[in-house]
């Protein structure tokens, strides 16, 4: 008689049924479970929900459902105390008016609140929809292209069930991304780009301090200094109504461009072995079917690195000359945030693996040399008047020369009205 351990009453629900086959893979990306417990019911649900009816080509509720979960997977998500929310308003107070010292460009928060990493995900969704559904049509899209013609005309209606499959992914992954990215973030003006409600400044906690750990900072030293950071982008982006236009056309121009290489792709299939289900995967995670980065691509990518480079140079540039004489520790939290910025996270590497765009300033030095070169050539006043109209920016090849442009001498166009500009301004027009 066998023992009782091994009688058998019926199938385990937990158990997988594609486990150890190359399905457990794919089955384990729709539920989020791959080599944990195995729920079919919670698959099919996913399944059913990726082809519900959505505007655009992602499916973004979808993907904020995702990024929730995923936060909640990253460990306790405390909503802010009165006591963090207290803390916050006095830091804010603080950092506005030592930033007033240093530049005439005027306070940008008119909101000032904390945020748990779900809030983050819940009041930031809007603006990452914007951003991505561009980078999503044109990857979509040019996967459809990509099929040859004769298979388009046997697939027909399938094509569209295809198109909205490869949206519905893309949504998934796109959820997964900014729930991890909401366990990093500081402060909603934390990547460069502002992708929260308009003139709201926004710091998480429990990401702030999870940043100090290790840092032999105090807690309120820690979280000035990202209330600096973020007051001061705050400022540049109210101060400059074209900046985010421009940062967010870059980020279409990156999607329009976007191709997929079949040449490629079949050549690097026909090496395969089908009967090996682990070269398969280790194909697929490889990035087999990411899209060439095009010409077109790379002038976009540029531009906008550029950019964000002169706007964190700007940033830091601002918060060092405020600090100088007031925060002992400021050196050494500046020098944490550029060890953190020139690494990034692993929430900022999955961003840049699913889109193919590295949000961050990959010339921030030369950037924050040209603005603290122009300051003290010609005063802070001359340092902040490019960012009055794009035409009076500084350009990347500036960068290679910041001296050079402090000192007038590699500007290009708008020369003459940066001039007019700057001499109205320093006359009191």
């Amino acid at each position: 008689m066998a023992d009782s351990d091994d009688d058998v009453t019926g199938p385990n629900p937990d158990d997988n049924p594609f486990k150890g086959t190359p399905l457990e893979q794919m089955f384990g990306a729709f539920t989020g479970m791959s080599g944990g417990q195995f729920d079919l019911s919670q698959m099919m649900g996913q399944m059913q929900r990726m082809f519900e009816p959505h505007d655009g080509t992602v499916n973004f509720d979808m993907a904020k459902d995702i990024a929730r979960h995923t936060v909640a997977g990253l460990g306790p998500d405390p909503t802010p105390t009165s006591a963090q929310q207290g803390a916050l308003s006095d830091a804010v107070r603080l950092a506005e008016s030592w930033l007033d010292q240093v530049t005439d460009i005027p306070s940008g928060a008119t909101t000032v609140t904390a945020w748990s990493r779900a809030e983050w995900v819940e009041h930031t969704a809007d603006t990452w929809n914007r951003l991505v559904e561009p980078i999503a049509a044109h990857v979509v899209a040019a996967m459809s292209q990509a099929i040859p013609d004769e298979a388009k005309s046997m697939a027909g209606p399938l094509l569209g069930v295809l198109n909205q499959a490869g949206g519905a992914m893309f949504g998934q992954q796109i959820g997964r991304a900014l729930g991890e990215l909401a366990g990093e973030v500081l402060s909603v003006a934390d990547i460069g780009i502002p992708i929260g409600p308009e003139r709201t400044a926004a710091v998480l906690p429990v990401n702030v301090a999870a940043f100090g750990e290790g840092l032999e900072q105090s807690e309120a030293d820690v979280l000035l200094y990202v209330v600096l950071r973020e007051c001061a982008h705050q400022r540049l982006f109210a101060h400059s109504p074209w900046l985010r236009s421009a940062l967010v056309s870059a980020i279409e121009d990156f999607g329009r461009g976007t191709r997929i290489d079949i040449a490629a792709i079949e050549s690097q299939l026909s090496g395969l072995d089908p009967s090996r289900p682990e070269e398969v995967q280790e194909a697929l995670n490889s990035g087999l079917f990411d899209p060439q980065r095009t010409p077109e691509q790379q002038r976009a990518l540029d531009r906008l690195e550029t950019l964000l480079a002169f706007v964190e140079g700007w940033v830091d540039e601002v918060v060092t000359q405020a600090t100088a004489q007031t925060m002992p520790a400021a050196g050494a939290l500046a020098e944490a945030m550029r060890r953190r910025r020139a690494v990034g996270g692993p929430a900022e590497q999955t961003f840049a693996s699913l889109v193919g765009l590295e949000l961050r300033p990959r010339r921030l030095r030369e950037a924050a040399t040209l603005w603290a070169a122009v300051r003290d050539r010609q005063g802070a006043a001359a340092r902040d008047l490019p960012w009055t109209h794009p035409d009076l920016m500084p350009t990347m090849d500036d960068l290679d020369d910041p001296l050079g442009y402090a000192q007038g001498e590699s500007r290009s166009a708008g020369d003459d009205d940066f001039d007019a500009e700057l001499g109205r301004l320093l006359d009191g027009e």
